[in-house]
């Protein structure tokens, strides 16, 4: 079985929708290949991998709740290409967001469902996820921690001589699990498909979210999004700008 994963964010590299679906493919069996969907440039790419696959999961971020604009044009390529080929395929979501609740998703779910009628393609469920920008956070915190942890036990080897220091693996196994428990959720949901991925079947829809109260969520995502501004040039951009 091969099955396809097509990467939809327009970011060139540390992604939410890359880190979803390096997850999603823990879970899924036999041949495995992964594209990048930014530009016109890659169709012809794509829809050559699509001719001898079974499935093919899509990984989109959620775009004014709805699919990215570069997207919906593959989507009305790969609709003609699989009718004058008469593709079979399996098609899954997984649609994340930068709000807490991954319920938003759910308008970009029915586009992938009506396209999948359009297209005479088995439309096999999604996952959406809300918090994707501050999950794919802790996907970046959790290598900062084992980089820690080696710097901690080759100053331990220097000083000591001790190749295991207790405290930093005790440092280092806790934080690793407050990270784990925030993408429980989001793991348990995508095993889930994955199953069913595996098995050719529909795993409907389904929504999880990052593991965290929404109170404490908010506070994060503003100073998070306060701190992107600044560097994206100005907490004002836009707003006193002279308009063209």
């Amino acid at each position: 079985m091969k099955t396809v994963f097509i990467n939809c964010s327009p970011k060139k590299r540390f992604c939410a929708s890359s880190y979803f679906l390096f997850l999603q493919r823990l879970f899924v069996s036999g041949k495995k290949v992964t594209e990048k969907l930014r530009t016109p440039a890659d169709h012809d790419r794509i829809l050559e991998q699509l001719r001898d696959a079974q499935a093919v999961v899509f990984g989109v971020p959620l775009y004014v709740d709805g699919v990215p604009s570069h997207v919906l044009r593959f989507m009305a390529k790969m609709e003609a290409f699989c009718r004058e080929n008469g593709l079979q395929l399996s098609v899954y979501c997984i649609a994340n967001n930068g709000f807490i609740e991954g319920k938003q998703n759910e308008p970009q779910m029915r586009v992938f469902e009506n396209f999948c009628v359009r297209a005479g393609l088995s439309w096999g469920g999604g996952v959406g996820i809300g918090g994707g920008v501050m999950l794919n956070v802790t996907r970046i915190l959790f290598l900062v921690e084992i980089a820690l942890l080696v710097l901690n036990t080759v100053l331990s080897v220097a000083n000591t001589g001790n190749f295991f220091p207790k405290s930093a693996w005790i440092s280092f196994g806790e934080n690793a699990a407050i990270l784990l428990y925030f993408n429980l959720g989001v793991l348990f949901f995508l095993a889930r498909m994955g199953r069913h991925i595996r098995r050719a079947e529909g795993s409907g829809k389904k929504y999880t979210r990052i593991l965290i109260p929404s109170f404490v969520f908010i506070v994060f995502a503003d100073l998070f999004f306060i701190i992107i501004s600044f560097f994206e040039g100005g907490i004002f951009r836009g707003w006193l700008a002279k308009k063209q």
